[in-house]
């Protein structure tokens, strides 16, 4: 594979059925946390819609927070450097502490977001990739009187009997920097009883970040080897 992927942001939320928010809950996880001497999270504060932990960024645009609220979880890392294998222990750590202090019966679905950015070899500018290897565009552009500034495609895979979990990924050039494509792959998967046990969690987070490894980048490599086939 030629590329080497940075992925910018993992999001991850888990919906569950509406609860009044008891901030004293998310506060004494924290305590304990502190307790114990490995505080994922710096900082505690009740917003109106719930509780938030939350980290001090250095980057501007930077995220580093779990917000706890009516209806959901909502897990984000953006812009941290945070890893695959940190941010899913992020969520194996916290998740069960939480739950003995707020009880939930079940997770109606859990959402998953990786963000990643590759830069195409052989390609000062991404649009030229899409443009021009992966969709073939010619002539036909010139209808539109003027140069896209940006290009992408969408894609939705649908359930199956195998993989009963849907996957939507997005790939675009990135305005911040020509050279980079950006990469936004979204996986939606089904409930999740917690007293049955929380693994499915942590394996919706490493499948929507390994859907991007292992099927949306060499798709994408694909165009990059037929470039070096043809040179």
């Amino acid at each position: 594979m030629h590329f080497a992927p940075r992925t910018v942001a993992f999001l991850c939320e888990l919906l569950h059925p509406p609860q009044v928010p008891d901030p004293s809950a998310i506060q004494r996880v924290h305590n304990r946390l502190f307790e114990g001497g490995s505080p994922l999270y710096g900082s505690f504060a009740v917003t109106p819609e719930g509780a938030v932990l939350s980290n001090a960024t250095p980057q501007p645009g930077a995220v580093s927070s779990v917000a706890f609220l009516q209806d959901r979880f909502q897990f984000r890392e953006e812009l941290t450097g945070t890893t695959i294998e940190d941010f899913q222990a992020r969520l194996e750590t916290l998740v069960p502490m939480v739950l003995v202090e707020r009880p939930i019966p079940i997770f109606t679905a859990q959402v998953v977001t990786i963000r990643t950015l590759v830069n195409p070899g052989g390609y000062r500018d991404s649009r030229q990739f899409l443009r021009d290897r992966v969709f073939g565009f010619g002539e036909e552009l010139e209808r539109f009187g003027r140069e896209s500034s940006l290009y992408g495609t969408r894609f939705v895979f649908a359930p199956t009997a195998e993989e009963p979990h849907a996957f939507t990924l997005r790939i675009e050039s990135f305005a911040n920097d020509p050279r980079s494509l950006f990469l936004e792959n979204i996986g939606s998967f089904g409930p999740t009883v917690p007293a049955q046990g929380l693994d499915s969690l942590g394996l919706g987070i490493r499948a929507t970040y390994d859907f991007v490894l292992e099927r949306a980048l060499p798709f994408l490599d694909a165009f990059d080897d037929r470039e070096s086939r043809e040179a």
